[in-house]
């Protein structure tokens, strides 16, 4: 099995990843199923990365039909421990324009038709996700994007809805008044998958429209969505390098590496055998292999 310290899971228009040394993909099978296509793998200033594509190439996969478990999975096979999520959205805030980069640190999920947790048949954990993101991330990122003078705003809530549709304008509206910063339909149960595997997840959104709350302009449509996520992704892609570079060589003192220590409720002796073997890349640090 390969490794790679770097996780990039690429959501609409970023579909492949250029310039890694060594480019090469392999197609990984999880005890969850298959993930949304092959991994590429290979190196960015030394640090080994896979990249994924969200929806797979061509973009056959809706929000709803991506298998995220076996997504997030497949890195954590890889040893991944940062895991960066990119994504496009829609503005809820006047300040926060089409074109530019969005790093949230919270989130609220709307979803209905997703699993979100690994655990489950027989076992249960509850981990802490009053902070969804990793601040160190987080801080690293918004000062690599100022310093090479990208638009960039850290904070804010992103609302992740069900789709495949855009919102109505009721809908845009009471997301709005609830004081949501971005509607989008992805990232919210990467980031709780993220947090069972113990990962610094990093949610790096791009405005492509102001939803259609905001009747001064036109409603959201896939065309302007299309045209403003080329500029996003140029911009994404000319950030990922720099912070990869940054990242530390170490998680000391990161609360994301341990946050399963205290969060598995169940008495390991009343986890069944079937579940424990799936688990077992999750879990077995802090419960030992029965046999």
């Amino acid at each position: 099995m390969e490794y790679a310290e770097v996780g990039i899971i690429g959501g609409s228009g970023f579909y492949d990843l250029e310039g890694l040394e060594g480019a090469h993909s392999v197609r990984l099978r999880t005890p969850f199923g298959a993930p949304s296509e092959k991994l590429m793998l290979g190196k960015i200033h030394g640090r080994s990365v896979a990249f994924l594509s969200r929806h797979g190439h061509g973009h056959r996969l809706s929000p709803s039909e991506v298998n995220y478990q076996a997504n997030l999975y497949a890195m954590k096979m890889l040893k991944v421990e940062h895991l960066f999520s990119i994504t496009a959205v829609g503005s809820l805030k006047e300040e926060l324009k089409p074109g530019e980069l969005v790093i949230p640190d919270q989130y609220v999920d709307q979803t209905f038709k997703r699993e979100k947790t690994f655990f489950s048949d027989g076992i249960v954990a509850h981990v802490s996700f009053g902070d969804p993101t990793c601040p160190t991330l987080g801080r690293l990122a918004q000062r690599l994007a100022s310093e090479a003078g990208l638009p960039v705003h850290r904070g804010g809530t992103y609302c992740n809805m069900e789709g495949p549709q855009f919102s109505s304008r009721a809908e845009s509206l009471a997301n709005r008044q609830l004081g949501h910063s971005l509607i989008g339909m992805t990232q919210a149960v990467e980031a709780k998958l993220a947090r069972e595997l113990e990962m610094c997840f990093l949610p790096l959104a791009f405005v492509t429209d102001y939803d259609c709350w905001h009747q001064s302009e036109e409603s959201v449509t896939v065309e302007m969505v299309i045209a403003n996520l080329k500029k996003g992704v140029a911009l994404i892609k000319k950030l990922l390098p720099p912070i990869i570079a940054a990242l530390p060589p170490q998680r000391d003192g990161c609360a994301c590496a341990g946050a399963l220590a205290a969060s598995i409720i169940t008495a390991p002796a009343m986890i069944p055998e079937k579940t424990y073997k799936r688990l077992e890349l999750i879990i077995g640090k802090y419960i030992p292999s029965r046999i």
